[in-house]
């Protein structure tokens, strides 16, 4: 599909040798939400004791914060979703220049507002229906703290909490299983058509995909994806041991037209990874 990247783990490769010989390749990034106008910056702030978090990071934090079954919704959502209702905070439907919405920054757990917002129009009509934080430089100092909190090696790695790789796979499992329910499905397409010029199937399938990926890396693949080598050396008493490595802080800058989808790969290959 158009926009998926191509590589899922954010980590570089160190090799270390035996022999005393140590050297290291790299492979890409990822992830929190930072909004500079009609551009976002994506820093990952999950955590990862909550189940839910990835979902609730992906979808717009919006004022009001009034919650809504999915009986609310077009007839395509025809049963009302428990999941749905434990994080959605906007109606897609309802989303218009009457009813504008307020999108907020998340740092350290939190969704915060910076002192200013931008007006976004509608592309239907031209009307104001977002308003989207302008962040200005004099504000990032909370964000930057907690990028530096992160320790190079990362929260985990092969040496160190591996017990979170098992821990993301089951936070993947649960947000596929999330994105299976129709309602919820329905939910991220139509907010993916808010914002984006796509057919209604276009956006269902950029959802689709976003589940396969979580299916993909549920249970042991995660760990597995983390696996290391190790090469006989070339002579006696060397080897060569390569192991997957966190950068620790990290960020990905996402384009407007797969809002989901790229978000989503990017980030949670980054934070499989140990990343944050």
């Amino acid at each position: 599909m158009p926009g998926q990247p191509r590589s899922v783990a954010a980590a570089k490769h160190e090799t270390i040798d035996k022999s005393g010989k140590a050297g290291a390749t790299a492979s890409s990034s990822a992830s929190t939400m930072i909004s500079f106008g009609r551009r976002q910056l994506l820093l990952p702030l999950l955590r990862p004791s909550r189940s839910t978090s990835s979902l609730r990071c992906l979808a717009p934090r919006l004022a009001p914060y009034s919650l809504f079954s999915s009986s609310s919704f077009s007839s395509k959502s025809s049963s009302t979703s428990k999941a749905l209702d434990a994080f959605a905070t906007v109606d897609p439907e309802d989303l218009s220049g009457k009813k504008p919405y307020q999108v907020y920054n998340l740092v350290n757990g939190g969704w915060t507002l910076p002192k200013r917002s931008v007006v976004m129009p509608d592309p239907l009509n031209g009307q104001p229906f977002l308003q989207l934080p302008d962040t200005t430089t004099d504000e990032l100092r909370p964000y930057i703290d907690s990028m530096k909190s992160v320790p190079k090696s990362g929260l985990h790695n092969p040496f160190k909490n591996p017990s979170r790789y098992l821990l993301y796979g089951d936070i993947s499992a649960k947000a596929a299983q999330a994105l299976r329910d129709p309602a919820v499905e329905h939910f991220f397409a139509r907010l993916i058509q808010r914002v984006a010029p796509k057919h209604y199937a276009q956006a269902k399938a950029e959802v689709t995909i976003s589940r396969v990926f979580l299916e993909n890396f549920s249970g042991d693949q995660v760990r597995f994806l983390a696996r290391s080598f190790g090469v006989p050396g070339d002579h006696t008493g060397q080897v060569s041991n390569g192991y997957r490595f966190p950068y620790g802080p990290v960020a990905i800058v996402s384009p407007f037209n797969f809002p989901l989808e790229i978000p989503l790969l990017q980030i949670m290959g980054a934070l499989f990874m140990g990343n944050k």
